[in-house]
């Protein structure tokens, strides 16, 4: 069964756009032919595409074809490019989910020396990234999952190491005693509402989870910084804490404990040069930061 371009190419615009009438316009042509070709899709495919909401959004079987658009436009323009038809000096946009903790740490370092491309970041926790290749927001993402999302291809990054560290001073008033006790009793710090990580670590001590007393700081270079400033203890990048630790700004907890996170770079199977000049240099980069197998 066809799936035919300029019905698939108008459910994007509307949830690009947010409403019909929004993509009716983008479009240059009226909201009642948006609606139609949204209806004449749904009723080709057997499906409910969109959740009319507002923002419309796209319903499980709407993300398919949302993704599958966005690759339809990627293979477009790449082939428009090697045909020399891009506008002079135009960029190539590459839209990318990455965590915060790669991105304050690594990973820019493998988007030095990519002329003519445009990366478009988007930071989302390492445990929640796939969520946008699955809804074709992105076109690749660093993830902890090493299932593939479908219609995508995964490869291993490495592992980052974290440590559960603390200002000295916080150490000697929160963090005497059993080590259990004393995590699960102290302020700590978290990224947000959705950062289960310093609880998971409380909970392989034995322990329910960490304290009650939290402190949301919602980026990586901040994040440091609270645990430095006493505000909290928390699990941070290796490379971010040894610097603090050599300046004796922050101390281990727990001794010689850490955990690693396993990373992972999945990105649309296309044969796109452009999306395959980034992930070479992300593992090239990756290769070196991380700690490998």
């Amino acid at each position: 069964m066809e799936l035919p371009l300029d019905q698939v190419r108008t459910l994007l615009a509307v949830v690009d756009e947010g409403t019909f009438d929004a993509a009716a316009a983008a479009l240059h042509v009226t909201p009642s032919a948006v609606s139609q070709r949204v209806k004449a899709l749904e009723q080709r495919t057997g499906r409910v595409l969109l959740r009319r909401t507002k923002p419309v959004r796209p319903t499980e079987s709407g993300e398919v074809l949302v993704r599958f658009a966005r690759q339809l436009a990627r293979l477009e323009r790449d082939a428009r490019g090697e045909l020399g038809m891009s506008g002079a000096g135009e960029p190539t946009r590459v839209p990318v989910a990455v965590n915060a903790d790669s991105l304050a740490t690594w990973f820019l370092g493998a988007l030095t020396g990519l002329p003519g491309v445009c990366v478009e970041l988007r930071r989302e926790d390492e445990d929640h990234t796939a969520a946008l290749l699955r809804e074709g927001l992105v076109m690749a993402a660093v993830t902890s999952s090493p299932d593939a999302v479908p219609g995508c291809s995964v490869r291993a990054l490495g592992r980052m190491r974290y440590l559960p560290v603390a200002a000295p001073e916080f150490a000697a008033t929160h963090l005497t005693g059993a080590l259990p006790d004393a995590l699960a009793g102290a302020p700590v710090i978290v990224f947000d509402r959705r950062d289960d990580f310093q609880d998971a670590f409380v909970r392989r001590l034995g322990r329910s989870g960490a304290g009650s007393i939290r402190n949301h700081v919602p980026t990586s270079e901040g994040f440091v910084d609270a645990v430095t400033a006493g505000l909290g203890w928390g699990m941070v990048p290796e490379s971010q804490a040894e610097p603090r630790l050599r300046r004796g700004e922050l101390v281990r907890v727990g001794g010689d404990l850490w955990v690693d996170v396993s990373l992972y770079w999945q990105q649309w199977k296309l044969d796109s040069p452009v999306l395959g000049v980034v992930a070479e240099a992300v593992l090239r980069t990756a290769g070196g930061a991380l700690r490998q197998p």
